[in-house]
Parts: C-alpha cells; structure tokens; sequence
C-alpha cells in the first residue's frame, strides 16, 4: 500500500483553512465527522470534543492508539481598549513576533465573524520611536478591527467582547517544488495522513492485525488531548506530529521523524526499534531526533499513567509554530511508515 501525496496535501489545504484553536474546535470536529460518514466510515465525538475512529482487527485484546491534535495555536479577546482596538491572550505557545502583521478572524458567541489584523501597538515608524525595539508582548500587541470602531463601545456594538476566539489566517500554499507553506501544518498535517489512511484501509477492505483506533485530538496545543479515551486493551500509542527543525536536530523537511527523546523523557525504546527497523526494511527515509522543548499527546499519556508503549512520528516541519512549512517527500515518508507499521506486529518491550 502507498500514500497518494497529492491527495493528502489537498485535503490538507481543506484542514487548514477551517478556523480551529484549541477550546473552539467544533467545526472542524464535525466537517472530519462528515468526511469519513461521506466514506461509510463510523466515527464518534467524545465528551471532550475530539473524535474517535476505530478499525477492527484480528486480534481484539491488544489494541493500537495512534492520535494526531486538530487544535490550533490562536488567541482570545483579553479586553476592549478604549480606542476598540483588541488585547489578546494567547491560546497554546508561540511568540507574539511569529504573529505580527498577521490577518485573523474575530468570532463573537453569536458566531458574527469579523478580520482583521495584529499589529504593535507602536507599528508606525513616523509616529513611534521605538516601533522596532518595543517589546513585542501581551501588553503591545493588539488587533486592529477592519470596521469603523473608534472607541470601545463601538467594538462592543458589534458584539465583541471578552473571551470571543482569534483565529489566524493560514495562508496555505502549495509550490511547484513540492513545499506545503501554511499556518498550523502543526499538526494537521498529520491529522490529514491518519484520515487518508483510514480510507485508504478501509476502501480496500484490508483488516488489520490488531484493532486500532485513531483519535482526532482537540486540545494538544494547551497540554492534554485524547487520553481521557485511550482504551484499557491499549498496548501501543503513538502520537503523529511533527518533527522540528533547527540547530542541533538531524530532521528534516524531507524525511519521517522518529523521536527518541523530547522533554518528557526517551519514548520507548522497544517501540522506537520497532519503527526504525520498518522504515530500513521497506526503504522509507527517516530521521530519529531528540526534541528538548516539545511534548506530544504519547508523553501526555505516560504522564497521566498510561499503561503503554508510547512513541512519537511526524513529518518534518519548518519554523513551527511560525509560518511552517512541510515537503510532500516527508509527508509521503510519514504516511509510509504509518500504513507499515499498522500492518506489523507488536514491537518487543
């Protein structure tokens, strides 16, 4: 079985482009519900929002996990300024230059959605002496609102008040060399491969060894996802994220990450052998890492007392939680190993 890259990636750009920060994440939740009902594929939403698909397989006592997080980074409305223009608080973990100069959308609880854009409060160079060296914090940045808001009772005219959700625009684009450039690539990316590989298995009818289930997480990017739902036969759990990039990383945009070590600790080595000997065995380039500021839904589970193997794969991502970008070479290589390893059987301890 091979991934087509190309769907993948298009179904991707559709990912993308559905606002979802962590705590708002219901309309992306229910357009991958319909996805997989449009494909006679049974899913269900837990209590926590997340959704949960599962595959039989031969073997029903030791079951599989693998989960990748729908949720975004994103901002709340903090308060009103008196001019109407908007502080922000964050939603997940990113500096607050990766998001200046951004467009994003504004939804009140009535769900009225309003653009606009976030800027330093001291962004013009004609006016303020220190628009390049003020600190870009919670304290200076805001949104400007594209509407004719000169105060706060203007903003609040429009419905908008504190608490109402910020999403930032995307952008996403795919380019003749084969890069995939978006906002929050991290993580659905993955979220696409695990429902192209579901489709993909059940389309050709194909049981697995042992049965599986795929949890579409919703709340990863604020430290926990779907481990509330980690069912007891559970012997393997493997989150699908991504792979960063940087100094001192040997991933790349080209190739399937395996973590070894994030900031949690080693994932499990016998799971980690495992995964490394598939991809030698069936000619799938990876790279394995360590990841010192990074924690994933499989470290979460440790945490929270699972019983399991826990290991962490991903594509290779660019500039995370910036403006990423992916290749469609990693993406392939992470779909690979993924279809590899549900077909294999249990890693040794």
């Amino acid at each position: 079985m091979k991934p087509n890259t190309l769907e993948t990636m298009a179904l991707l750009k559709e990912l993308v482009s559905i606002p979802s920060p962590s705590g708002h994440t219901s309309e992306i939740i229910t357009y991958i519900k319909n996805w997989f009902a449009e494909r006679n594929i049974p899913s269900r939403v837990t209590n926590k929002g997340g959704l949960i698909v599962t595959l039989q397989g031969e073997d029903t006592h030791q079951h599989r996990v693998l989960t990748a997080h729908v949720d975004t980074l994103g901002a709340m409305v903090k308060t009103i300024k008196p001019d109407g223009r908007l502080s922000m608080t964050m939603i997940g973990g990113f500096r607050w230059n990766a998001v200046e100069g951004e467009y994003c959308t504004v939804e009140t609880s009535e769900g009225t959605k309003y653009t606009g854009t976030i800027l330093l409060h001291q962004a013009s160079v004609h006016t303020y002496k220190d628009a390049g060296s003020a600190d870009r914090s919670e304290q200076n940045m805001e949104v400007r609102l594209d509407e004719v808001v000169k105060s706060k009772e203007d903003a609040e005219a429009l419905g908008i008040s504190v608490g109402d959700f910020i999403s930032f625009d995307p952008r996403p684009e795919i380019t003749p060399s084969g890069f995939f450039k978006s906002r929050h690539i991290d993580d659905k990316a993955s979220v696409a491969m695990l429902m192209k590989t579901v489709e993909q298995l059940a389309g050709d009818g194909l049981t697995l060894p042992f049965t599986t289930h795929f949890i579409i997480a919703n709340n990863e990017e604020i430290g926990f996802g779907g481990n509330s739902n980690i069912p007891f036969e559970t012997v393997e759990y493997i989150a699908v994220d991504m792979g960063a990039l940087g100094d001192g990383q040997s991933s790349d945009e080209y190739t399937v990450s395996i973590c070894a070590k994030d900031s949690s600790g080693p994932y499990h080595y016998g799971l980690r052998k495992h995964l490394v000997q598939l991809a030698k065995e069936n000619q799938i380039d990876y790279k394995v890492d360590i990841y010192n500021y990074y924690g994933s839904d499989a470290s979460a589970a440790v945490r929270a007392g699972a019983d399991i193997r826990h290991g962490l794969i991903g594509a290779g991502v660019d500039a995370s939680h910036a403006n990423e970008r992916t290749h469609e070479k990693s993406l392939y290589h992470t779909e690979s190993l993924i279809l590899t390893y549900l077909q294999s059987p249990l890693s040794e301890d």
